[in-house]
């Protein structure tokens, strides 16, 4: 049981898959521009990374362990296609403001890297279920964290302090990113992975 809490607490800290592994960066730096809309994506991050890892790690195990890392990539990105597209017509149906606020970006959780990388990672690291089930929701919680994170001090920025004109945007964003970066590197003592 302390095995796994120090994962959580590593992937979320001192493993944070946007700050210290430096991925997910094209929502992470798009979407956070507003608090709520990035706490809204992180959270459907952070099912879509748990969901797929959940999904990927016994079609890995029993499925393809033995084969090549090919097929796994192609089964990954497969699972991590079908979880998003489920997601997505259900957050539409049922959440049709939430819906338009993601715009592209919900579409585009297939293709962050965030949610390959963390299947890649239990595969890698040769979790067990529980270790690949509370390494992925706390990588997401992680993540949904830095988008957080970004999106107050870029909302607080906008409001108290007058920007050059050529560090708006995304140009703060990620001078934002590295500070945050930097101070992540202070929980790298917590847990191991």
């Amino acid at each position: 049981m302390q095995r796994l809490w120090e994962l959580f607490l590593a992937s979320i800290l001192s493993q944070n898959i946007a700050l210290i592994f430096i991925l997910g960066m094209c929502s992470l730096i798009a979407v956070s521009t507003s608090i709520k809309n990035a706490f809204n994506m992180g959270v459907a991050v952070v099912l879509v990374v748990t969901l797929t890892a959940i999904i990927n790690w016994p079609i890995y195990q029993l499925l393809i362990r033995t084969n090549t890392t090919n097929l796994a990539l192609l089964i990954f990105m497969i699972t991590i296609a079908a979880t998003v597209q489920i997601l997505e017509m259900a957050i539409e149906k049922y959440l049709p403001k939430l819906y338009n606020s993601f715009g592209i970006f919900l579409p585009l959780i297939t293709v962050n890297c965030v949610v390959l990388a963390i299947s890649l990672f239990f595969m890698n690291r040769d979790y067990t279920f529980a270790e690949t089930a509370v390494y992925s929701f706390g990588s997401g919680i992680g993540w949904l964290l830095a988008i957080v994170l970004l999106a107050g001090v870029r909302v607080k920025m906008k409001e108290i302090s007058n920007i050059p004109k050529g560090l708006r945007g995304r140009a703060i964003a990620f001078i934002i990113l590295g500070i945050l970066a930097l101070s992540f590197f202070a929980f790298t003592g917590i847990g191991s992975a």
